[in-house]
């Protein structure tokens, strides 16, 4: 078993506590004993050690993590005016979930160029108009949910893949072109107010969830269709 060396052991309890000492004071290295004071072991020479891998120790903590983190979640805070506070050094994010929040503003993601994935159900959002989406370049996943939308105006995504905005109060579909949204593919509109599928031409859906409320009030038609 080359490489493998004896496990190094103090040979008192002050050892020990000096061996944490100097661990916590950045020193991982006994020379006189020629031993890792964080991997424990002892090695047969000076130049054995010397070859050894330098590991360096960094505290975990927001400093740290922020510039390497993809996923954040934040669901369920009583987010409201504090959202910039909370997330606007996270500007590597790849996957957002703001989720059960009352949310009215995204305007404080606007610095989260990189977003791929991004949830917002259950908030406050009444309008996309003024919304940072256009910012949202590489956006391929959107879900805004059970919120308050009455229209889509506003609504970008040339990256888009999935489009989710079932549970709010839209009536009219405008604005759905194949010429901004080419890449959408499923599009969710259930449990909103819609009495037309007219005003959105996007030949390369292939699943369209929604529920037509007629204008009677008495009817209801449901369609989930596939492969157009």
């Amino acid at each position: 078993q080359s490489g493998l060396v004896p496990a190094y052991s103090a040979e008192s309890d002050s050892e020990d506590e000096g061996a944490e000492k100097d661990e916590k004071e950045g020193r991982l290295t006994d020379w006189v004993k020629l031993a890792c004071l964080l991997c424990r072991r002892q090695f047969p020479s000076k130049e054995w050690l010397l070859c050894s891998p330098q590991i360096q120790v960094f505290p975990l903590n927001k400093e740290t993590i922020i510039d390497g983190l993809s996923l954040l979640c934040q669901t369920g805070k009583r987010l409201e005016h504090e959202l910039k506070n909370k997330i606007y050094s996270y500007i590597h994010i790849r996957f957002l979930d703001l989720s059960n929040n009352y949310i009215s503003d995204l305007s404080p993601l606007a610095p989260m160029t990189h977003l791929l994935w991004l949830k917002v159900d259950t908030n406050s959002v009444t309008s996309l108009k003024g919304q940072p989406l256009a910012e949202f370049t590489f956006l391929q996943w959107l879900s805004v949910a059970s919120n308050q939308l009455v229209d889509i105006e506003g609504l970008v995504g040339p990256s888009l893949e999935t489009l989710i905005l079932s549970g709010n109060s839209i009536q009219k579909i405008s604005g759905l072109q194949s010429a901004d949204f080419a890449n959408l593919v499923i599009l969710e509109l259930r449990a909103n107010q819609l009495e037309t599928t007219s005003g959105f031409d996007l030949p390369n859906l292939r699943k369209l969830y929604l529920v037509i409320q007629a204008s009677s009030g008495l009817q209801v038609q449901t369609a989930a269709v596939c492969g157009f």
